[in-house]
């Protein structure tokens, strides 16, 4: 079953991602944490997200503002460094409070409960019309690398906060795209090589075949989706889309949260 649902998920949101406002791994990372821990869950989004960013740096990556990179990404990775270290601190802490529903017990865990928090306030950014529209100057590029290289690092949610910091940079269409693609790229390696150390240190021992297998179907369904998205840009109008996404992201922020998933 995860092999369909990450397949189909990572196909699906990949497509929309060009236009849908929502980032691959602001949905992906769930679909994941149905299936595995919530750090491995994030981890293996995070790769998935480095090899499709890596796609689109080789598509638009020669377009991005190197000063704006230099203002925005420094500043992002530094403080994806300590969301990162703080993801790996909180995920091996006990759970707060355990329940039982009929024979199955629920545990709800510090780690659940911030990353379903922050799964909710992103699919909010898309969902309120105040929110979706939020954007800041361009003086303000390096705290918004602080912010969203943070929470890049922590949960992986990261893309609706580096645009609306972004989107305000006096940057035409192609010099956001690159931009915006090789600030994500950057994030992506310092969290993963923060999250290998963190796993090789632990002796995470859930690290097995099936995830790597999942990874790279996902990385090779990321790929047909974002193909197949460039060419449906111009022809879709995705508010619907958007809000569906939204309401299952907040379903399953809840779900987290409750300590339910």
């Amino acid at each position: 079953m995860e092999y369909i649902v990450i397949s189909i998920t990572a196909l699906l949101v990949s497509s929309l991602t060009l236009f849908s406002g929502f980032g691959l791994g602001t949905v992906l990372m769930p679909a994941f944490a149905l299936f595995f821990p919530i750090p491995l869950a994030i981890a293996a989004t995070a790769v998935v997200h480095l090899a499709n960013n890596v796609f689109k740096i080789f598509l638009v990556g020669r377009n991005a503002d190197r000063g704006v990179v230099l203002r925005f990404a420094i500043t992002a990775a530094l403080a994806a460094i300590l969301g990162a270290w703080l993801l790996g601190r909180i995920s091996w802490m006990p759970a707060v409070t355990s329940y039982q529903i009929g024979e199955r017990t629920h545990e709800l865990t510090l780690v659940k409960l911030v990353i379903g928090i922050s799964i909710i306030a992103f699919a909010l950014f898309d969902l309120v019309p105040k929110l979706r529209n939020l954007s800041f100057d361009r003086k303000y590029l390096p705290l918004g690398g602080i912010l969203s290289g943070f929470f890049g690092g922590l949960s992986g949610n990261q893309g609706a906060m580096r645009a609306a910091f972004l989107i305000k940079s006096g940057l035409d269409t192609e010099a956001f795209v690159g931009t915006n693609a090789v600030s994500a790229f950057i994030v992506d390696i310092v969290r993963l090589i923060v999250y290998s150390t963190a796993f090789y240190t632990a002796s995470f021992t859930q690290i097995s075949g099936d995830i790597c297998v999942l990874v790279l179907l996902a990385i090779f369904f990321a790929f047909i989706g974002s193909f197949v998205g460039s060419r449906l840009v111009k022809k879709v109008t995705l508010r619907t889309v958007q809000i569906i996404i939204g309401v299952m992201l907040a379903i399953i922020g809840m779900g987290l949260m409750t300590g339910l998933l």
